[in-house]
């Protein structure tokens, strides 16, 4: 069998690998190559922004050295600094970081941190030994795409950011404001003031105070600010005013707001206020701003009206209504002459008159009219007697000739004035003179030398000299005087002679001795009472036997007998009485009660107990006495101690509790002793005086 022809078969050679040559020696130039664009990358993205800075000048700034600082945080570095164009200004290249770089705002600021000394304090000490640095402040946004900014000269008083209030604040001169002075709210800082500026009529200094919130609140269209810088001293009618303000406005200033009445809006940013000179002008406005429906008038003076000038008050009866707007003199023609006059625009607010706020210019022209026929006229008066500005007082001025309000040439009302009586500070200040002058200061002076010259002979005396010594020495006497054993036995001698004389008292009473002589006492004054009750007709026995006496010799035996036997049937009456009955039981029941008495108290060892007590008397009355006897020594001694301690010790103050404490125990000490003297020589006397009490 044969097998069928086949096709010749299309061998394709195979294809070679483009990798078959290639050796993995050339993966590491490949990988060099990655890492080094990774790295010309990385750093080319970490290189950060370039923006530029314009500042007046670069003092202090280096490139490649100088920091630029976010809160303290370096968020990038100069790298140039070249002039501009015109070469007016500076540019600084810098790189900052991309991340801070692209939350940049228009309103960021930059400035250059440097020492300096300012209202609000030293700072920027950290830049002598670092040197300076570029700070900055701003509100970060996202993706932001500014890079030229201008710097600013000096450190900004308001950061970006601040939450509060920024108002404006006008004064007539600059003087007193300090950029960065702190502004106060009843004592407490509450915000600062902006560098000042001359407004644009270059007639005011503006400068712009921000308040901090929350205190921003406060802040209202009836907030007054006034000047804080230094201090004022303000003579008026409740006598001199010093006021002095804190430390650091005295060295710095500053400016204080207060809600003088209740009642404002809230305020907004720039908002105008008027800085007054002290806080008595800032309350006052309240009372002398006029409104806005004030009416013009004017009072014309034929006399001078120097001292008078814009702005000064008119009164009415004490009280502001108005003030003074402008002053001009214009020429009276007559037919003796030409004349000029001065005269004075005023304008009068109508709720100062209290005519209310809706009063109009009729109203308030009708009411001052009738004021002027009821003689009301317009003069000139001092603000003070230390001043010589003039102020327009419209006053009642009694028995004024009759004059009533004309308008002038252009329309405006003219209120009447009169002469006006003003002092002459001239004649007074010579007055003043002459009387300093006349005064004897040459005599005081001496009389002064005088004195002084007297009071050094007293200071240099050798008494006055000797007197230390003196006291001291009295001290000293003092001391040994009360340290010695005598003088401190006293207090207990005397306790213990008090101790014995209750001790005696006392046993008397527990045995009822005293009440059983009493008893007997009343006995015996009952018997006295009933014996002289039955002795009253012992007179006239008496009587009857002189007479018989007398009669004896004349009288016959008869008469004799007759007369005794008259005398025995007297007696008989007599004694038959009841009182003379009751004689001889009364005496017997007195006699028997004192018996009783006695028995009892030989029985209880009363006499014996009286005699050892009258022994123990009388032992200490002759210790008592004895002692006695140096009494009067000590007592002058106690005396003289007494009265030169009572000089010394004054000077511990007349209401000291040493003071009081010391003169009552002397004084005590002084009178205990003269008690126990006298009690001594009372029981040396009369020893019964013990038992009996007299």
């Amino acid at each position: 069998m044969t097998m069928p022809d086949l096709p010749e078969m299309d061998v394709t050679p195979a294809k070679r690998s483009p990798w078959r040559n290639l050796s993995f020696v050339w993966l590491v130039p490949i990988l060099a190559l990655i890492i080094s664009m990774a790295v010309a990358w990385q750093s080319y993205n970490n290189k950060g922004t370039l923006i530029t800075i314009v500042f007046k000048d670069a003092a202090g700034i280096t490139p490649k050295d100088t920091t630029i600082r976010f809160r303290d945080v370096i968020i990038g570095a100069v790298e140039e600094v070249n002039f501009s164009k015109d070469m007016a200004q500076v540019e600084i290249s810098a790189r900052i970081n991309k991340d801070v770089a692209d939350t940049f705002t228009p309103e960021t600021l930059f400035w250059v941190v440097r020492p300096e000394v300012s209202a609000r304090g030293i700072s920027g000490l950290s830049t002598v030994l670092s040197g300076v640095y570029i700070d900055s402040d701003w509100v970060p946004t996202q993706d932001s795409a500014e890079r030229d900014f201008v710097g600013l000269s000096e450190t900004p008083l308001i950061r970006p950011g601040n939450k509060g209030t920024r108002v404006k604040i006008r004064s007539k001169n600059g003087t007193s404001l300090t950029p960065g002075a702190p502004v106060f709210f009843r004592g407490m800082e509450v915000g600062h003031l902006d560098t000042p500026r001359l407004s644009e009529t270059g007639d005011s200094t503006d400068v712009e105070a921000f308040i901090n919130a929350p205190y921003d609140k406060f802040l209202t269209t009836d907030s007054r600010f006034w000047n804080l810088a230094g201090f004022s001293v303000t003579l008026g009618p409740a006598g001199l005013d010093l006021n002095v303000a804190s430390l650091g406005s005295l060295l710095t200033g500053g400016v204080a707001f207060e809600n003088i009445v209740s009642g404002g809006q809230p305020v907004t940013d720039d908002t105008l206020f008027r800085l007054f000179a002290n806080e008595t002008a800032a309350r006052e406005s309240i009372f002398t701003q006029l409104s806005a429906n004030s009416v013009t008038m004017s009072v014309v003076f034929g006399e001078s009206i120097s001292g008078l000038a814009a702005g000064a008050p008119v009164e009415y009866r004490g009280l502001r209504i108005g003030q003074v707007n402008g002053i001009g003199a214009f020429i009276v023609k007559n037919p003796a002459g030409s004349s000029v006059n001065m005269r004075a625009v005023i304008a009068i607010d109508p709720q100062s008159l209290g005519l209310g706020a809706e009063a109009g210019e009729d109203v308030t022209r009708s009411f001052v009219e009738k004021l002027v026929a009821d003689g009301m006229r317009a003069r000139l008066s001092t603000t003070s007697i230390f001043s010589s500005a003039l102020k327009i007082e419209l006053a009642e001025v009694p028995d004024a000739l009759p004059a009533r309000l004309e308008d002038d040439a252009d329309g405006t009302p003219v209120i009447p004035s009169v002469k006006s009586d003003l002092p002459d500070f001239t004649a007074t200040a010579e007055g003043v003179l002459e009387r300093v002058n006349n005064l004897p200061i040459e005599d005081v002076m001496n009389q002064a030398i005088s004195l002084m010259a007297s009071i050094e002979a007293i200071a240099v005396a050798p008494g006055t000299q000797r007197a230390p010594d003196a006291i001291l020495g009295l001290l000293e006497d003092a001391r040994g005087l009360i340290g010695k054993e005598d003088t401190q036995a006293i207090p207990t001698e005397l306790r213990a002679v008090i101790a014995d004389l209750r001790s005696i008292v006392g046993e008397l009473k527990e045995r009822g001795a005293v009440d059983q002589l009493s008893s007997a006492l009343a006995s015996i004054d009952k018997a006295s009472a009933d014996f002289a009750t039955a002795s009253g007709d012992l007179p006239k026995l008496i009587e009857d036997l002189r007479a018989i006496a007398a009669k004896v010799n004349d009288l016959k035996a008869e008469e004799l007998i007759a007369s005794v036997t008259r005398v025995m049937d007297s007696t008989d009456a007599l004694i038959g009485t009841e009182g003379a009955r009751s004689i001889p039981p009364a005496l017997a029941s007195a006699l028997e009660e004192v018996q009783v008495a006695l028995k009892e108290l030989r029985e209880g060892g009363a006499i014996e107990n009286t005699n050892a007590t009258l022994a123990s008397a009388r032992e200490a009355a002759d210790a008592v006495a004895k002692a006695a006897k140096d009494f009067p020594d000590v007592t002058a001694q106690l005396d003289s101690v007494i009265s030169k301690a009572d000089a010394l010790i004054s000077a511990y103050g007349a209401k000291s509790t040493f003071n009081s404490e010391t003169l009552d125990l002397l004084r005590e000490l002084k009178a205990a002793a003269k008690s126990v003297a006298q009690l001594a020589r009372t029981i040396e006397r009369n020893p019964n005086s013990l038992i009996l009490g007299r």
